[in-house]
């Protein structure tokens, strides 16, 4: 298939790539690098099956040539991101959800939108379920994100029901691994560049707050069984084995000996959710997936490149607006 990625040079659309790439598909990535970076597809750049475009998809674009699929990651995804970057986080949400939307319709390809595990806010279901609708404050600080995510499902479903496109919505919870940027806020990034350079490991509140952490492997074969099926409406892809903050950031600790780092307590956030847990029976169902790799495994591989990642130069991402 050739497949329009946005998004592309991010996280996840980094590791998605190279296995669209190996299973024989050709991407085109749209990027503008709010915080996506041109080092995680340096390589790719010169792979035949890989092109980039580099484009604000909150903005109108005309893609040439047919199009089979149409995948929309482009969205700031960690707090320090979308808090920093609010009205981009809302337009490529609403507005850039609606363009990949339109191309996906004028070109007869399919389309999946990442969405995300915050579509149910601080919650009142343990664990969570598709069917749960969430509790999201709206004019929170979150709210950007979250209700951006929630529109652009709205919207999504709508295209399907209206147009008769193929669409396809993946609720993403906590992902870690290789090619995440050691700034970016989230927990494993955050402790694991702390405890590599000595210095304290920032635990907000108390620690109590749950979290459960994919390893970036499982995440994208969960997504590539989502977009070969025929299923429709929302389906989580998370790690169910719950751990609290506090609990990870002990591990990490022993994953990275004679690190000489301690634990520093501070305030929690406004509206940081307390816990979160997918239920991931859909998954199980539907597309026969399920989470293989042991958070221990995963954090010894994501220390492991960025042990690497820390000694190399400090280059600043491009930010194009």
């Amino acid at each position: 298939m050739r497949i329009l990625l946005t998004g592309g040079a991010g996280f996840i659309g980094t590791h998605l790539s190279r296995r669209l790439i190996a299973d024989g598909h050709t991407i085109v990535c749209v990027d503008n690098f709010i915080t996506g970076k041109e080092s995680n597809i340096a390589d790719l750049l010169t792979n035949p099956a890989y092109s980039l475009i580099r484009h604000d998809i909150s903005k109108p674009l005309d893609v040439p040539g047919e199009l089979d699929y149409v995948l929309h990651f482009a969205s700031p995804a960690s707090p320090i991101d979308y808090l920093k970057f609010p009205i981009p986080t809302l337009k490529v949400g609403a507005v850039g959800t609606l363009n990949t939307l339109g191309i996906a319709k004028n070109k007869k390809a399919k389309f999946l939108i990442a969405s995300t595990s915050e579509v149910y806010g601080d919650p009142h279901e343990h664990p969570q379920t598709e069917r749960y609708w969430g509790h999201v404050n709206p004019i929170g600080p979150r709210g950007v994100y979250d209700e951006a995510k929630r529109f652009a499902e709205a919207v999504t479903m709508a295209y399907h029901r209206e147009h008769g496109i193929g669409t396809h919505i993946v609720r993403i919870f906590n992902t870690y691994g290789p090619y995440m940027r050691m700034n970016d806020g989230r927990a494993i990034p955050a402790f694991i560049s702390q405890a590599l350079r000595g210095e304290p490991l920032t635990v907000f509140g108390d620690g109590s707050q749950t979290r459960s952490f994919g390893y970036i492997d499982d995440l994208v074969d969960g997504i590539v069984r989502l977009m070969l099926s025929d299923y429709h409406d929302p389906v989580n892809i998370g790690n169910p084995d719950e751990r609290t903050l506090l609990e990870l950031a002990k591990l990490i600790l022993q994953l990275i000996p004679n690190t000489g780092s301690r634990l520093e307590m501070r305030q929690l956030p406004v509206d940081d959710p307390k816990q979160r847990c997918p239920d991931i029976t859909v998954a199980r169902r539907v597309l026969q997936w399920e989470p293989r790799t042991q958070l221990n495994d995963g954090l010894r591989k994501t220390i492991d490149w960025f042990a690497q990642e820390i000694k190399r130069p400090s280059v600043s991402s491009e930010r194009v607006l």
